[in-house]
């Protein structure tokens, strides 16, 4: 919602370089500095009476006067005191102050005045005069001269905070916070106080720490209660975290100072729209258009809003709404070709985004999303019923097969419990490169931590290339299908908790090796008393420091849930929340109780879950480092505590030190009994697996890395460990090699040797089609054999009775390699049988 408060912040950043100008000419430099600090403190009552005794006639004066009217929404009376100074002094700060508002409200005239203003970049060298034309600049969509002006004024005065932060301001809108951030930091040296400053750099890092952009907002309130900017900020944070009422709340308040603004307008229009009440928000944006009929931004900020809360395809023809207002928009024909992205109209999209870079071609969003178009396009396209893939030339050889029969068994077997059928077609694209992965759900690079997207009927996800041997693609792949099912069961309208706590609790239903391994960090949460309350975990969500938690949370909560009211009370309370309620309505609907009363019955849940790990997993007083004691101190204080993972873990390693090796394994043992579920180098499982591999016990070795693989479900490393011990010994068990080889495949799927040894494992059962499988990865992977992983591949289509198959890929491995004996038998054999 940054860019419908850009122009706000411009109209009050412009009267504060009036005041640096005022000061520069020496007209009555203390007065000045009274106004400006009243506007800085949101007593716009008082202007009007400090002004009394200046001179009415100099811009300057009249900018800061004109500002407080526009402050409290008196825009007709802001007008008519800048017009006449306006036309007589076309480049001062009046007449940009006028230029803006006019611009605001969409009066034709606006574009020519602030042209006027922009001009004087190319003649002036005074530092105020670019600061102006730099802001003119950048109403009238030419960022990259307006930075150029920017630059020059902040070489000539770099302590002014007001053009450091209106440098910040375009920094900002162009997604640079970086830049952004340094030129609030200084302009903030000039000014602690100086809330522009602070507001932008709320605002500039609200995307990675949300805790400290809110912070910083409030501290701007603290000093100026009446920022209607800063309450409109707050709003969009809280409506991004389902804070709908507390949105409200602050939306009045604004209101209260500003009736007529366009930005508090706009958000309380998204909440009416998300709350379905439509006549609301129709009449308030009839309101915001009766006041500037081309502002097609009030669109562009709930389509945002309805995008955030999963309701794509209407955001999608929201914006349409703002293009009709104003067609040659940049910024809304960029939202627009994002939203097309999100409901799978990528040609719509390309449209939208060459015309908003053909406007603009600095904003970074919409290139990022051409170049993102643009590798889609080198994509292979794999269509199966009502999927359609696509994914790089290189992966699709090797995860087609198996990605487009993963989602078709996830839809069905979804839909079948949840006794609803998605409505597709649906697409999939999966991305070798995690930056455009980011830039296609985002239009930024980053996005830490993501690994998919469910867009309703768009997936869109990472390949295991763009973060090799780190997670398990399938488990995404599934957790993402998830979502298709429940955002349409529940009619776009669930809350996040619920929406990724269904996926997260899918996952681990289909494969518990897909489950998240965040118990022994919950349950050390819960011991310090730092879970999440349910009426926070929406809240969570918006919170990078927290996401990850709330993910894991959330999905306990959901398994409460099911284990409490069953599959059908689930499937009751997302429909309740298709229904339009909000949550408390709808657990009260669906499952006769509200949040405070499922709390209760939460945390008795958890306790039966985790209890037995928390006193595992408490930790000694403070004081007491086990690190530093004695053998014989940590030794008395373990026998003491059995049960205690951290006291036997630390008695392991003071007595393997110490050359009590059958002592360690001992402790070890009992910490594994404790804990089974630690995993890491740290886990006991490894520790005991090497003090095995020092007493040259090949076998429990194996067994004990075998049991830590349990548990360690992404840890590919091990995984291989494991393999190769077993190759060592000789394991030819496929009950035994099948899961192992199947865990590396899972983590990373162009692994050939794995699929290879899969495909042995298939051979052995009999599983004529996983074996083909195997071996068709094998041979895509072009390993250094291609004569063996052809002949292989031959051999299990022959068994499968595939006769023409099995012949074409032996005289496949015979035109490697002519003299190979097994493809020449082979040959034979095929040749030899009949039909």
């Amino acid at each position: 919602m940054r860019k419908a408060l850009a122009l706000a912040a411009a109209l009050l950043v412009v009267s504060l370089i009036s005041v640096a100008l005022a000061q520069q000419r020496r007209i009555s430099p203390p007065v000045l500095e009274q106004i400006n600090r009243a506007l800085l403190e949101g007593r716009y009552d008082d202007v009007a009476g400090l002004a009394a005794g200046l001179n009415l006639q100099e811009p300057q004066v009249v900018a800061l006067v004109a500002r407080a009217s526009i402050a409290r929404g008196k825009y007709e009376d802001a007008l008519t005191q800048l017009r006449p100074i306006a036309q007589r002094s076309p480049i001062s700060d009046a007449a940009l102050e006028y230029g803006l508002l006019l611009h605001l409200l969409s009066r034709a005239e606006g574009p020519a005045v602030l042209s006027r203003i922009a001009d004087a970049a190319q003649s002036t060298r005074d530092p105020f005069e670019l600061a102006r034309a730099a802001r003119a600049l950048q109403a009238l969509g030419r960022p990259q001269e307006a930075n150029a002006a920017f630059r020059d004024a902040v070489f000539s005065v770099p302590g002014d905070a007001a053009i450091n932060t209106a440098w910040g301001d375009l920094f900002l809108e162009k997604f640079r916070n970086g830049e952004a951030v340094k030129s609030y930091q200084d302009a903030l040296k000039v000014d602690p106080k100086y809330t522009p400053a602070l507001l932008g750099m709320a605002k500039a890092v609200a995307n990675e720490d949300p805790p400290q952009a809110v912070t910083l907002a409030k501290r701007v309130l603290e000093i100026n209660p009446s920022s209607v900017e800063t309450r409109v900020f707050l709003a969009g944070e809280a409506l991004d975290a389902g804070r709908r009422e507390e949105a409200r709340q602050l939306l009045a308040k604004a209101l209260e100072v500003n009736p007529s603004s366009l930005e508090a307008r706009s958000v309380l229009s998204a909440v009416a729209y998300l709350e379905d009440k439509n006549a609301e928000f129709e009449a308030e944006a009839a309101r915001i258009l009766a006041l500037s009929p081309r502002y097609g931004e009030v669109y562009r900020v709930v389509a945002e809003a309805a995008s955030h809360n999963f309701r794509y395809d209407d955001a999608a023809a929201l914006i349409q709404k703002g293009i009709a207002l104003d067609p040659a928009n940049p910024v809304i024909l960029s939202a627009l070709g994002a939203h097309l992205l999100r409901t799978g109209d990528e040609p719509g999209a390309r449209r939208a985004l060459d015309a908003s870079f053909k406007a603009d071609n600095l904003d970074p969003v919409t290139y990022n999303l051409l170049q993102m178009l643009d590798t889609l396009d080198t994509f292979t396209t794999v269509k199966d019923g009502e999927f359609v893939f696509r994914m790089p030339k290189d992966d699709a050889p090797v995860l087609a097969d198996y990605a487009v029969a993963l989602a078709h068994e996830a839809i069905d077997t979804m839909s079948k419990r949840y006794q609803f059928r998605p409505k597709g077609p649906f697409l999939v694209e999966i991305f070798n490169k995690h930056d455009d992965f980011a830039v296609r759900t985002a239009g930024l690079p980053g996005l830490v931590g993501a690994l998919g997207v469910c867009f309703g009927r768009v997936v869109t996800m990472d390949s295991p290339r763009a973060r090799p041997g780190t997670f398990q693609w399938e488990a995404t792949l599934w957790h993402e299908l998830a979502h298709v099912i429940t955002l349409q069961m529940a009619n776009f309208r669930l809350p996040r908790w619920l929406s990724e706590g269904i996926s997260t609790y899918e996952e681990k239903l289909r494969r518990p090796e897909w489950a998240r391994g965040q118990d022994m960090e919950f349950a050390s949460m819960l011991n310090e008393g730092r879970a999440l309350k349910l009426r926070d975990l929406n809240s969570a969500f918006t919170n990078p420091r927290m996401i990850s938690i709330a993910y894991f949370e959330a999905s306990l909560l959901v398994e409460h849930i099911v284990a409490t009211y069953g599959d059908e009370g689930l499937h009751r309370l997302l429909r309740a929340y298709g229904q339009g309620l909000e949550t408390d309505a709808a657990l009260k609907a669906a499952l006769n109780t509200d949040l405070d009363a499922m709390q209760s019955g939460f945390d008795t849940a958890l306790e039966r879950t985790y209890g037995t790990l928390r006193v595992a997993l408490q930790t000694p007083a403070t004081g007491v480092d086990l690190s530093r004691m004695s053998v014989e101190a940590v030794t008395i204080y373990a026998a003491t505590r059995p049960g205690n993972f951290a006291a036997q873990m630390a008695l392991g390693e003071v007595l393997h030190r110490a050359g009590d090796v059958d002592g360690a394994v001992r402790a070890f043992e009992r910490a594994a009994v404790a804990v089974p579920i630690a995993t890491g180098e740290d886990s006991p499982r490894i520790k005991l697996a090497a003090i095995a591999f020092e007493r040259k016990d090949q076998a429990r070795a194996l067994t004990e890395l075998q049991a830590a693989m349990e548990w360690d479900f992404d840890n590919i490393a091990l995984a291989r460990r494991v393999a190769a011990l077993m190759r060592e010994q000789g394991v030819k068990d496929p009950a035994r090699l099948g899961p192992v080889y199947q865990r590396i495949v899972a983590i990373d799927p162009f692994d050939a040797e794995a699929h290879a040894a899969l495909g042995r494992v298939a051979l052995q059962l009999n599983q004529w089609a996983t074996a083909i499988r195997e071996f068709k990865a094998v041979v895509a992977l072009k390993p250094v054999d291609q004569a063996l992983a052809f002949t292989d591949l031959a051999e299990s289509y022959l068994k499968d009775g595939q006769r023409a198959e099995a012949r074409r890929h032996t005289l496949a491995a015979l035109e490697v390699a002519p003299g190979y004996e097994r493809a020449q038998n082979l040959l034979l054999d095929i040749v030899e049988r009949r039909p």
